[in-house]
């Protein structure tokens, strides 16, 4: 039986995850800025994806209040300043300080690497790309990396939480890549294995 999955962030990535989600059979609802419908989507949704710019999450903690307790928190978000700098150093991660700020949730970290064009289908050229999936809750990891295959990525365990450091830095690195580098974001990681 697949959750019901709501989404916090309308914007390219909630979007495209949507698109993704819906595609491979789940049931979604997605939410934006009005909290009435941030409230109602997270209580609604058994698997809640966290679409949301970095320096908003403490908001939408705040407006999805205790509903979000126990249940799987994924975390898509890169810990970006506004200005595209690393907004943590290598000491922790936003999957790690988002535990601490919601710690009766189960937080998973994937996504991140991924720009949002290739949410929906996990692939690049037709190549599927790696999905790397950091957490400490086993059942909650696996209920990611099983809708990351569904939605088309070859989806990987990636550790503990405190290897998010390590995924956030590659999805930043993405970032560069694409845009610094001008390679367009028509481009992801594979790992070979």
């Amino acid at each position: 039986m697949k959750p019901k999955i709501g989404i916090i962030g309308s914007g390219n990535v909630g979007t495209a995850l949507r698109r993704g989600l819906e595609g491979a059979g789940y049931e979604v609802k997605s939410a934006g800025h009005d909290p009435k419908e941030v409230h109602a989507t997270a209580s609604w949704g058994e698997l809640l994806i966290l679409a949301v710019p970095f320096g908003v999450i403490d908001d939408a903690l705040r407006v999805m209040g205790d509903v979000v307790q126990g249940k799987v928190l994924l975390d898509v978000t890169n810990a970006l300043t506004p200005d595209f700098q690393l907004a943590l150093g290598c000491t922790t991660s936003g999957a790690e300080e988002l535990q601490k700020k919601a710690p009766k949730s189960k937080i998973v970290k994937a996504f991140n690497t991924v720009f949002a064009q290739s949410m929906s289908t996990g692939k690049v050229k037709g190549e599927k790309l790696t999905l790397f999936v950091a957490g400490d809750d086993k059942a909650a990891k696996d209920l990611v990396l099983s809708t990351a295959k569904d939605i088309g990525f070859d989806p990987l365990d990636a550790g503990p939480p405190k290897n998010a450091r390590w995924t956030e830095t590659l999805g930043y690195f993405n970032i560069q890549l694409g845009f610094t580098l001008k390679m367009g974001t028509d481009i992801g990681f594979k790992l070979v294995h």
